[in-house]
């Protein structure tokens, strides 16, 4: 039996660790798992103010970066299509990721294509859907006709729920397949709960801990996570409440004067991040935007009684009322609802959050690898290395 032969893998991306957000998380989780398989990834990538890990290791090639306004941390990749038609000359990659469609990601896309080179795209951020939360409304349909236009000119490109794929190919959006996400379940682990943390939040151990995880922005839809948690204080006087919310963001200084009580943590990462998940007991997540949102997965594998819209991740993972809790999407009251059915009784929250950790600790991120392998060897196929059709620049 003959053993697949290792590739040679450029992966373009405007994000990576140790930049915290979905993007960057998941981009790492596939660049070690490649790595890991034995294949070669070069990451290209605007320069960051601190070197992602093991960058002396991995082969890396940089570009200028501009702010992105709104999002303070994160860059646009400068235009770079020259820089990288004389790399991938001097050394043909065998198959691109396009992890970001900015100017970066257009580059790689047109050389790739002067190139030959086959490409796979990612659909990992809901863009289109941001513009309405910062002011800038009427470039939606522009924006969305620059997506479609870029990812169709891609052999495939990958979605991370199938509630995205659906609405993509609605629009229009061709040769989608399906890259779930996967879970670290013993970084992320109930054992890592911590009496300390929790004292230092003023909680005792029956004290019900209502945590959120994620960046404090606009389109995180966070008005419904202070609205739900104020029903829960009134629906359960009986018991002693506190909201957790762990991240940073535009938005932290408007929350944390429309919640006083609340606790804000800021940014966590690694085993700080895993001891937060797992010293909470419930877990709002009311955001409407999200292509997958691994941090319902995080918080599953942690324990905890998660609270989302039935899309992305929690429509792929969470069975209502077995391990966790969904509203339809956009149905606020059902929203709140569903997070006060889950405090009803002490049993029924100790019964989801084990099924929760159960569900969770079978999604672990090497199945998810070895199957993005077989997308990108399906991409070097000779009958899709150009797509039908389609505009050769």
């Amino acid at each position: 039996m003959n053993t697949p032969s290792a590739l040679y893998i450029a992966l373009i991306s405007e994000t990576y660790p140790p930049e915290i957000n979905g993007v960057a998380n998941t981009l790492g989780r596939l660049v070690d798992g490649l790595c890991g398989r034995g294949h070669r990834v070069q990451l290209v990538r605007p320069r960051q103010n601190i070197d992602p890990r093991g960058a002396a290791e991995q082969d890396v090639l940089l570009a200028r970066g501009w702010p992105l306004p709104g999002y303070p941390g994160l860059q646009w990749g400068h235009c770079s299509m020259h820089k990288l038609l004389r790399n991938w000359q001097r050394q043909r990659p065998d198959v691109l990721y396009i992890a970001t469609e900015g100017p970066l990601g257009l580059s790689a896309l047109r050389a790739a294509r002067r190139l030959q080179i086959p490409v796979i795209s990612g659909f990992h951020t809901n863009f289109q859907q941001y513009t309405g939360h910062y002011g800038f409304g009427m470039l939606t349909r522009a924006l969305t006709n620059y997506l479609r236009w870029f990812h169709n000119r891609s052999n495939m490109t990958l979605v991370p729920s199938v509630s995205q794929q659906i609405e993509l190919q609605r629009r229009g959006f061709d040769n989608l397949e399906l890259l779930a996400r996967g879970v670290d379940s013993q970084l992320f682990h109930p054992a890592k709960r911590c009496t300390a943390l929790r004292e230092s939040w003023g909680l005792a151990e029956q004290d019900i801990a209502v945590l959120h995880v994620g960046r404090l922005a606009a389109e995180k839809n966070l008005a419904l996570l202070s609205k739900s948690f104020q029903a829960l204080q009134q629906a359960h006087p009986q018991r002693r409440l506190k909201l957790i919310l762990v991240g940073d963001g535009p938005q932290r200084a408007n929350l944390q004067q429309q919640l006083p009580e609340a606790v804000f943590c800021g940014l966590q990462r690694g085993e700080a991040l895993a001891a937060h998940y797992a010293s909470g007991d419930m877990f709002l997540f009311p955001s409407l935007s999200e292509t997958f949102g691994n941090v319902v997965l995080e918080a599953l594998a942690s324990g905890l009684g998660v609270v989302a819209f039935d899309q992305a991740a929690a429509a792929q993972h969470i069975r209502h009322g077995h391990n966790g809790a969904l509203a339809v999407a956009e149905d606020e009251q059902g929203f709140i609802d569903a997070a006060s059915g889950l405090l009803t009784d002490r049993e029924s929250l100790r019964r989801v959050r084990l099924n929760a950790r159960q569900h969770a600790s079978h999604q672990g991120w090497p199945a998810i690898v070895e199957l993005f392998e077989q997308h990108l060897r399906s991409a070097m196929l000779p009958v899709q290395a150009l797509p039908a059709g389609r505009t050769q620049y």
